[in-house]
């Protein structure tokens, strides 16, 4: 699938506050090179540049639209166009930061312990997934998908091990928990936290908005044009009830987000 860079940033406060706020949380790195995994237009990456002048900094994601994005001013950050999935570091990193991307991961049972064993002795996991499925943003692009001349579309490209790739699923990210125990008993410090952000959003339909830029996007790139436009316009309608317009003009959209920081206690590459 493609992403369109425009319409992620249409939000891009919003969308880069959790990144930031995952940023300002972290400590002295042991010496190796940071890697962003699903750096998206490289925001993230730049500031980090900026933090850590002296550092290599390599930063994948799998979308060439965000990286032309990301790669459209000089930066001394490598920019690489990769998938993620089954990813191992080239040498022990310092530091391996991702922001809103590991939700798009299945098998993270899997996943998390294989990143905590990528870094060096002392080095930091920082990661950041939205954690909002059970809300009508999704909870209704899930409805909605079931029903209707697009559902038998729907349910044939999100099948199996595609599901991840639209978020259809109910729970692709897992209750704060069950991180705790799948990274506790491999790192010397670990702190997990969720935070609930009420984004005030502007325009018309600004919900939709939003997830065209995000979950949606997979969502209508599987459907055919006219299938796409009449699936929307029901969402649309759906969203609208949920997330009525305030009295000033505004739309407020209520996101959970989880946060993981972990340390790791030595390599066991």
């Amino acid at each position: 699938m493609s992403w369109d860079p425009r319409q992620y940033l249409k939000f891009s406060g919003e969308r880069l506050r959790p990144g930031f706020d995952l940023l300002a949380q972290l400590d002295e790195l042991p010496p190796g090179a940071i890697f962003e995994l699903g750096c998206g237009t490289g925001v993230h990456a730049r500031a980090m540049a900026e933090r850590w002048p002296e550092r290599k900094i390599v930063a994948l994601d799998n979308s060439p639209q965000m990286l032309a994005k990301a790669a459209a001013e000089p930066s001394p950050v490598e920019w690489v166009e990769a998938d993620i999935v089954g990813w191992s570091a080239p040498a022990p990193a310092a530091l391996i930061f991702s922001n809103a991307t590991l939700h798009w991961i299945m098998e993270h049972e899997r996943l998390f312990p294989h990143l905590l064993r990528q870094l060096a002795p002392g080095g930091t996991l920082a990661v950041q997934m939205p954690r909002n499925f059970d809300q009508p943003s999704h909870a209704q692009m899930r409805e909605v998908a079931k029903r209707g001349p697009w559902a038998a579309v729907l349910a044939e490209r999100f099948s199996g091990a595609n599901a991840a790739q639209a978020l259809l699923r109910l729970d692709p990210v897992a209750l704060p928990e069950r991180y705790y125990d799948l990274l506790a008993p491999l790192a010397a410090d670990l702190n997990i936290w969720e935070t609930d952000y009420i984004h005030v959003l502007s325009g018309e339909d600004p919900v939709l908005e939003w997830v065209r830029g995000s979950s949606l996007a997979p969502v209508i790139q599987a459907l055919p044009a006219a299938l796409a436009q009449a699936y929307e316009k029901e969402y649309a309608a759906k969203l609208r009830a949920a997330y009525p317009r305030r009295a000033d003009g505004h739309t407020l959209l209520p996101f959970k987000r989880l946060f993981i920081v972990a340390r790791a206690s030595g390599s066991s590459r």
